[in-house]
């Protein structure tokens, strides 16, 4: 199941990404007269008993009533999934390959950063360049949506706390991150967290050997796999809540593959105008362009 945040007209709502199609999930549990949260952020906190009950819905629903309750995927402007994480935390260093391109020690504890909400922002909007920015990279990741509170869950147990998978930007001011000698600021400017398109339930993706790649106007960069993670997702999770409690909504970026621009030889950054395509299959593209404002 993926679930999406839109705006349709100058209401925004929640539901199902099918194809071309979105079914509004409030809609749909006020024309069959049933409880659903009335946004996602508590649609996540609800977890299996929120995707249940939409399921014992489908089930039930005639495709007449389906139809009333659905647009096209064109007549709508998906959002980022959400707006506000309590938490966004990010790996660095997470891909053997990655590590390698950059000549770094393979970590041996997961690396993390943070970047504040006021990063996030949705496939199809701006990422915002300001102009003393030199050096601006792209990075494509898997992100982790979690969809319940957990504290020091073993690796075993550690998927029973996530709520699903979506698309991550790790856009970084490498001049900025690497002048800093910590990766906070470099990181951290508005706009740096492009997300989205969707979010794809956690029962629905195998995260063993998803294929993730990126391009810039048209030309791929990264070809990646989850494969060559250093910590894979449930390794991820069990480390992050021994550290600090996950909440619902939270959203862990797991860092990136091989690829980046300033690996390349020479160094591709950025500029005013670039496209950043980022596509992780199972869960759909990732798409945003490059605005350079004086600032």
């Amino acid at each position: 199941m993926k679930i999406a945040r839109y705006r349709h007209g100058s209401e925004e709502s929640y539901g199902i990404l099918d194809g071309n199609t979105t079914l509004s999930l409030p809609s749909l549990s006020r024309l069959l007269k049933k409880q659903l949260p009335p946004n996602l952020e508590e649609f996540i906190a609800q977890g299996e008993r929120a995707t249940e009950t939409v399921a014992e819905l489908l089930t039930k629903t005639k495709d007449v009533d389906i139809e009333k309750v659905s647009s096209p995927l064109n007549a709508v402007s998906l959002l980022a999934p959400i707006a506000f994480p309590p938490k966004i935390i990010c790996l660095g260093l997470n891909y053997l390959d990655h590590a390698a391109e950059t000549n770094s020690r393979v970590p041996d504890e997961p690396i993390i950063f943070m970047k504040p909400h006021t990063a996030i922002i949705g496939s199809n909007q701006k990422i915002i360049k300001p102009k003393f920015v030199k050096e601006l990279d792209y990075e494509g990741e898997l992100g982790i949506v979690i969809g319940k509170k957990t504290k020091n869950i073993g690796v075993k147990e550690a998927k029973e706390s996530i709520f699903g998978y979506t698309i991550f930007n790790d856009v970084s001011a490498r001049d900025f991150q690497f002048k800093d000698g910590q990766w906070t600021r470099g990181k951290s400017f508005d706009t740096f967290a492009p997300t989205g398109p969707c979010i794809t339930t956690e029962r629905q993706l195998c995260t063993d050997d998803l294929a993730i790649c990126t391009w810039v106007n048209g030309e791929r960069r990264q070809n990646g796999t989850t494969r060559n993670m250093v910590f894979n997702v449930s390794q991820i999770v069990h480390q992050l809540s021994r550290v600090m409690t996950l909440e619902p909504c939270d959203i862990i970026a797991t860092g990136t593959p091989a690829g980046v621009g300033h690996a390349m030889k020479p160094r591709r950054y950025l500029k005013h105008g670039d496209r950043v395509r980022i596509e992780i299959e199972g869960i759909g593209v990732l798409e945003n362009t490059v605005e350079e404002q004086e600032g």
